[in-house]
C-alpha cells in the first residue's frame, strides 16, 4: 500500500496551510475524536465522553473516581470489556511511571489519550534546555542486532519504507491505532516539571533553535525528578487546549507508586507474572509457546522480534510490556497474541523492524534547518500524514475481517505479521550493564540513571552509591559517564533497580567510551588472576621439554614463515611450501599448539572458555589468553622453536590434493612477513630482495628461497580459489575502515579503506583448506562430538524481494544459489570508474538476507544436511587455525589430538560441546559488534579533528523522506534526511513496485533561474560532506548542492 504522494507544491505550501489551520476550524484531529470515529459505537462514545468529563472534574477535585464505574454500570458495559479497555490503554512504551495510579494521578486511559493526541510528533516535547543538555552529552548509543533484523551496519543503517496507514495500524488492539511516545533519552531538569501554560503555548510554535540535533535524540522517555508528560494540543478549541495544558503539567514521581487506588501499599502490576517452568515446558511441547532469542530494534526500542520457527517472518513484540522485562539477546519464551492484534506490513522486508513509516517521527526533523520554510512544524504531522480518519478505520477493520492465511499478501500487497508477548525468560544473555548518565532527584533516596542504549530501561540507583558530593554538586557530573548494573526489576515498576559499578570519565573521550562499550557488551577486560597465571610455565625463558620433542614431527629445518598484519603480535599460523622432485608440492599449514598449554578443566581453561574470543579494538586487543601465551609461548615468533599442530598435503600445481597428514610438530619460523612484504614478492616475481627490504631472516634459508615459496603458494592458492568459486562458493566483500594512530596518544592520525589483496587471499585459501580438512577428519572420528561451523541459507522471503527489486532495476542478479550469486556479483556493473562502488552497494543489499554462521555440536544438530556451510558451499567446516584468539579452535585441537592418539584423554560430552558452541556464537557476535563500535568511535574523533571531509557517495537505499549513501572515500554508510538538507525547496517520493525514487528540488542561488531538480535512486552518485555533530563522537553526512549545469 503506497503512501499518499505529495506534490512539489504541497511541500512548498505546507507552512501557509498550517498557519491557516490554526485560525480556522478544521476537522477534529485530536486523539479523542479519532478514538470515537474509529469505534463507531454510541454506547462506547457515551462512555468515553462521560469518562472525559469525570476526568476533568477529578483534576479539579470535584468528583470521586467512582463516577466512571457508575457510568459503566448504567451503560451496561460488561466488566471484562472495561478491564480490557484499561489493559489496552495502559502504557507499554516507556520506562516512566505513567501507569502508576493514585488519587492525584490520571489513569492510564487519560495518559494514553493524551499521548495519542501528540504521538505523531514526539519532538514537540523537546525543551530548549533539554536539547542543549543532550547536545552536550550526546545521543544514546545505537547498537545493532542480527543480520536478519532491524539494523545491520550500525548507527545509521536501517531500511525504512514510508506508509502512514501502516504506522497508524501498527497498534490496533481494540481497533485503536496508537503510537508509543518518544521522549528524550536523558533525565530532565526538575525545574522544567512545572512548566506554565503560557510557556507551553510558546512551545507549540516551531522554533529552529528548539529543534533536536540528531536522529537518535528522539528515542527514549523523558525522566526527571518530577516526571512530566507534555502533549501537543491538537484541537484549535480553547477547551481542549486548556484540558491538554493541564495534562501537560501533571507531575509524577516514583514515590507515587505507593498511592495506588488499590489501597495503601498496593501497586499496579505493570508486567505480567512469568509462567512457571512446568507451564512453559508443557506449552512448548504442545506448540502453544515459542522459544527464541529476543532482538530489539536499536533505532526504535519499542519494537522487538523473535525468529519464527517456520523460518519465515519474524514474530513482532510491540512495546516494553510485551517484552516483560527481557532485554536484547535474552532467550525467551513467547505466546502468540490473537489474530486481531497482529501487525500489518507492506512487504517481507518490513517484518524485521525496518519500516520508515514506523520510525518517521524519529527523523522527520533531526537537524536545525537553515531556512524557515524547510522547518518541519511538529504540530502538523497528523494533519499531513493521516488526513482521512474513515480511511484509517477501514484499513484497521481490514486487519480483523480477513480470513486469509497471514502469509498470503492481500490485494493491496499488505501482509499480516504475528505478534506475541514474553511469558518466560530462559536465559538472561544480556549483561544487565549499561553506560549512561545520572540525574539528581530532589528529596529522593535514589537517583535516576539514563542509559545510552535505548533498549535498556531507566534505573533507580541508591543515592549512597553515587559520588559523595553528588547531591550538592550534581551539575559537576552532567557530562560524566557511569556504568550501572541492573540488580532487580519488579513486575510492578516501569523502572529497574540497580547499582553503580564504576565512574568512567568524561563523555566524548576515547578511553571512557571504550570501557563503556566493553562493559555494556560484557567483554571481560580485567587482568588475569593469580590462579590463572599459576597455570602458565614457571621456568622462563621456557624451552620445549626433550620428552615432548620426541613425541612430535621435527620441522625446524623446513622453510616455514608467517604472513600477518604488520602490527600483529599473536601469530598463530605459519605456511610452508617445498617443491618435490615429481613437480608436485608439499604444502604445510602449521598452527600454534595452544591446547598443550591450556589443559582441560583448569583455571586457565575456564577463563578462556568464558572469554571465548579475543576482541580487537582499533587501539588495542582484549586477549582471550594471558599475554605470556598469546604473544610469546604460543605465538609463532621468528627464529624461535615453537609447538604446532600441522596439516601437510601433497598437492599438484593445479591444486589437486594427493595426500594429507595431521600431527603434532615443532617448527622454527624463518621470518615474520607482513601482508605488504608478501604482496611485494607477488608483484615482483623476478626481483632479488635485499635483507634491508625484509624483517630479520634465518640465515639457514636464503631470501630467494622464501620468495620462491611465496610465489608457489600464490600460484596454488589462485587455483584453489578458482576451484572453490567454480564449485559454487560465495564471498561478500564489504569495505572496511582502518586507522593510523599516533604511537604516543593512540589518537587517529589518518584513515583509509583496507585493501584486500593477493597476499590476503593466499593466506585465506590455505586456512580454509586446513579448516575443511580438519572438519572432515574430526567428524569422521567423532560423529557425535565434533564441533563444526555451519552457515544456514539466506532468508527466503527477503531473497525473493531482493530478486524482484533487481529485476525491476534491470540488474541481472541470480540469487538461486551461493555460486550463482557470486557469479552475478562479479559480472561487470558497468565499465566506468564506479563499477566497484556499484558492486559494493549491491553486495550490501545481498548481505541483508544472509544469516550468521554458527558453531554447533554434531551430536546436537544431528541432521547432516544442516551441517552445510552456505557461503563456502562445503558439507563440513570448522575453525582450527586460530586457537590463540578463538576457544572453539582449542576444542577442535583437543578433538584432533584425541583422534590421532597424541593427546590426553578427552573429557568432553555432547552436551558440553553444544553448550560451549552456543557460548562461542554469542561471544563472536559481541566481538564483531564491539569492533564496529570501536571503529565508529575513532572515525567520529577523526571527523572532529580533521573535518569537515568531502567525498563522493553512492546511494544504496531510497526511502520516502531520506536515503542511505556509501561514502566512497571512507567506506562508511550514512543516512541523509531530506528535511534536514539546507537549500532544498521540496522533495517528492515516487515508488513503483520495489523501486523507490526521490526528486529533490533545490532553491536556485539566483532567483531568476529555475529550481534545480536532482533525482535520487539506487546507484546515484552524490557529493557529501562529513561534519562533526555537537554530540561527542557523532558526525553526519551533509548533501552538497549539485552542479546547476549537471544533467
Amino acid at each position: 500500500m503506497d503512501p499518499p504522494r505529495q506534490s512539489k507544491n504541497a511541500h512548498m505550501n505546507r507552512e501557509p496551510k498550517r498557519k491557516q489551520d490554526q485560525t480556522s476550524t478544521p476537522p477534529q484531529k485530536d486523539a479523542y475524536a479519532r478514538l470515537l470515529s474509529q469505534h463507531r459505537s454510541s454506547k462506547f462514545n457515551s462512555y468515553l465522553e462521560q469518562y472525559s468529563k469525570d476526568l476533568s472534574f477529578q483534576r479539579e477535585g470535584h468528583l470521586p473516581s467512582t463516577l466512571v464505574k457508575a457510568q459503566s454500570d448504567r451503560l451496561n458495559i460488561p466488566q471484562h470489556k472495561r478491564d480490557q479497555m484499561f489493559n489496552d490503554f495502559s502504557d507499554s512504551s516507556d520506562f516512566s511511571p505513567s501507569s502508576l495510579k493514585s488519587k492525584e494521578e490520571e489513569s492510564s486511559l487519560s495518559l494514553h489519550m493524551e499521548r495519542l493526541s501528540g504521538h505523531t510528533a514526539p519532538q514537540d516535547c523537546e525543551r530548549k534546555q533539554d536539547v542543549t543538555d543532550r547536545q552536550r552529552r550526546g545521543p544514546r548509543r545505537d547498537t545493532t542486532t542480527s543480520q536478519d533484523g532491524d539494523i545491520e551496519s550500525g548507527e545509521e543503517f536501517s531500511s525504512f519504507t514510508h506508509n502512514e496507514s501502516k504506522k497508524q495500524q501498527k497498534k490496533n488492539k481494540d481497533f485503536v491505532a496508537f503510537k508509543e511516545p518518544n521522549f528524550d533519552g536523558r533525565p530532565q531538569s526538575p525545574k522544567k516539571a512545572g512548566t506554565s501554560g503560557q510557556e507551553q503555548e510558546k512551545m507549540k510554535k516551531p522554533k529552529k533553535k528548539n529543534l533536536p540535533q540528531h536522529p537518535e535524540e528522539e528515542k527514549s522517555p523523558e525522566v526527571s525528578g518530577a516526571y512530566t508528560y507534555m502533549s501537543r494540543p491538537k484541537s484549535p478549541h480553547g477547551k481542549d487546549k486548556k484540558s491538554q495544558q493541564s495534562q501537560a503539567s501533571t507531575t509524577y514521581t516514583p514515590a507515587d507508586k505507593s498511592k495506588n487506588k488499590g489501597g495503601k501499599g498496593s501497586k499496579k502490576q505493570v508486567f505480567d507474572s512469568y509462567m512457571t517452568a512446568e507451564e512453559v515446558s508443557h506449552g512448548l511441547k504442545r506448540g502453544e509457546l515459542i522459544q527464541g532469542q529476543l532482538r530489539i530494534n536499536p533505532k526504535k526500542y519499542q519494537e522487538a522480534f523473535i525468529p519464527s520457527p517456520d523460518d519465515m517472518r519474524d514474530i513482532f513484540l510491540d512495546g516494553i510490556v510485551a517484552r516483560n522485562r527481557a532485554l536484547n539477546g535474552d532467550i525467551v519464551v513467547i505466546q502468540v497474541l490473537p489474530r486481531e492484534q497482529w501487525k500489518v506490513v507492506r512487504s517481507d522486508t518490513d517484518c524485521d523492524g525496518a519500516s520508515e513509516s514506523e520510525t518517521q517521527k524519529e527523523h522527520v526533523v533531526k537537524t536545525p534547518q537553515k531556512k524557515k520554510e524547510h522547518t518541519c512544524r511538529p504540530d502538523a504531522t497528523v494533519g499531513d500524514h493521516c488526513r482521512d480518519q474513515d480511511e484509517l478505520f477501514s484499513k484497521v477493520q481490514n486487519i480483523t475481517l480477513t480470513d486469509t492465511d497471514p502469509s498470503t499478501p492481500r490485494p493491496n500487497g499488505e501482509i499480516l505479521q504475528k505478534t506475541a508477548k514474553v511469558v518466560y525468560i530462559v536465559e538472561k544473555k544480556h549483561s544487565r550493564a549499561a553506560t549512561g548518565f545520572l540525574k539528581f532527584l530532589p528529596d529522593k533516596p535514589f537517583v535516576m540513571f539514563a542509559p545510552m542504549d535505548h533498549r535498556v530501561p531507566r534505573i533507580n540507583v541508591p543515592l549512597v552509591d553515587c559520588p559523595a558530593d553528588f547531591s550538592s554538586r550534581s551539575g559537576d557530573y552532567i557530562n560524566t559517564l557511569f556504568i550501572c548494573r541492573i540488580t532487580n526489576w519488579s513486575p510492578d515498576s516501569n523502572f529497574a533497580e540497580g547499582k553503580l559499578a564504576k565512574t568512567l570519565g568524561q563523555a566524548g573521550e576515547i578511553e571512557p567510551e571504550t570501557e563503556g562499550i566493553l562493559t555494556e557488551y560484557d567483554v571481560d577486560f580485567s587482568e588475569f588472576s593469580d590462579e590463572v597465571l599459576g597455570c602458565l610455565p614457571k621456568n622462563l625463558p621456557w624451552t620445549i621439554p626433550p620428552e615432548e620433542m620426541r613425541k612430535r614431527k621435527d620441522l625446524r629445518n623446513e622453510c616455514i614463515f608467517t604472513i600477518d598484519p604488520a602490527t600483529a603480535r599473536d601469530l598463530d599460523d605459519a605456511l610452508s611450501c617445498k617443491q618435490l622432485p615429481d613437480g608436485n608440492f608439499e604444502v604445510g599449514v602449521h598452527i600454534a599448539d595452544v591446547s598443550y598449554f591450556v589443559e582441560e578443566d583448569n583455571a586457565l581453561d575456564a577463563i578462556a572458555s568464558r572469554r571465548a574470543t579475543s576482541v580487537y579494538l582499533v587501539q588495542k586487543v582484549i586477549p582471550m589468553l594471558p599475554r605470556l601465551l598469546c604473544e610469546e609461548l604460543c605465538s609463532l615468533n621468528p627464529l624461535t622453536d615453537r609447538l604446532t599442530f600441522s596439516v601437510i598435503w601433497k598437492i599438484t600445481p593445479e591444486g589437486k590434493i594427493l595426500s594429507e597428514w595431521f600431527g603434532r610438530s615443532v617448527i622454527r619460523s624463518c621470518v615474520k612477513l607482513s601482508y605488504d612484504h608478501a604482496q611485494s614478492m607477488i608483484m615482483a616475481p623476478e626481483k632479488m630482495f635485499s635483507a634491508e627490504e625484509l624483517p630479520p631472516v634465518d640465515p639457514v634459508h636464503p631470501i630467494d628461497e622464501i620468495h620462491q615459496a611465496v610465489l608457489n603458494l600464490h600460484t596454488i592458492a589462485k587455483n584453489l580459489r578458482a576451484q572453490r568459486f567454480s564449485g559454487g562458493a560465495l564471498r561478500l566483500d564489504q569495505m572496511k575502515l582502518s586507522f593510523t594512530l599516533d604511537k604516543e596518544t593512540m589518537m587517529p592520525q589518518g584513515c583509509y579503506v583496507y585493501q584486500y589483496r593477493d597476499s590476503n587471499k593466499l593466506v585465506e585459501e590455505f586456512m580454509l583448506l586446513a579448516n575443511i580438512a580438519t572438519a572432515h577428519h574430526i567428524y569422521r572420528k567423532f560423529p557425535e562430538l565434533a564441533l563444526l561451523r555451519r552457515h544456514p541459507p539466506p532468508k527466503a522471503k527477503m531473497v525473493d524481494e531482493l530478486q524482484e527489486l533487481c529485476e525491476q532495476l534491470g540488474i541481472d542478479l541470480d540469487l538461486s544459489t551461493a555460486g550463482t550469486l557470486n557469479k552475478s556479483l562479479n559480472t561487470s556493473l558497468g565499465n566506468d570508474g564506479y563499477s566497484s562502488a556499484r558492486k559494493e552497494v549491491l553486495t550490501h543489499m545481498c548481505s541483508r538476507p544472509m544469516q550468521m554462521a554458527l558453531y554447533f555440536c554434531t551430536g546436537v544438530v544431528k541432521d547432516e544436511p544442516l551441517f552445510k556451510h552456505y557461503a563456502l558451499n562445503v558439507p563440513f567446516y570448522t575453525h582450527f587455525t586460530s586457537p590463540i584468539r578463538r576457544y572453539a579452535d582449542i576444542i577442535v585441537h583437543r578433538l584432533l589430538a584425541s583422534s590421532l592418539k597424541c593427546g590426553p584423554h578427552l573429557g568432553l560430552s555432547t552436551e558440553e560441546v553444544g553448550k560451549q558452541a552456543s557460548h562461542c556464537n554469542d561471544k563472536k557476535t559481541v566481538s564483531k559488534r564491539v569492533q564496529e563500535l570501536s571503529s565508529e568511535l575513532f572515525f567520529g574523533v577523526f571527523v572532529k579533528e580533521c573535518g569537515p571531509l568531502d567525498s563522493e557517495a553512492m546511494v544504496m537505499g531510497v526511502l520516502d523522506q531520506s536515503f542511505d549513501v556509501l561514502v566512497l572515500r571512507y567506506g562508511v554508510q550514512k543516512r541523509i534526511y531530506c528535511k534536514s538538507v539546507a537549500g532544498l525547496a521540496s522533495f517528492h517520493h515516487h515508488k513503483v513496485g520495489k523501486k523507490s525514487e526521490l526528486t529533490l528540488v533545490w532553491t536556485p542561488d539566483d532567483l531568476e533561474k529555475s529550481p534545480v531538480e536532482q533525482i535520487i535512486s539506487l546507484f546515484t552518485l552524490v557529493e557529501v560532506q562529513l561534519q562533526t555533530d555537537s554530540a561527542p563522537m557523532k558526525y553526519s553526512a551533509v548533501l552538497k548542492r549539485p552542479d546547476d549545469n549537471a544533467p
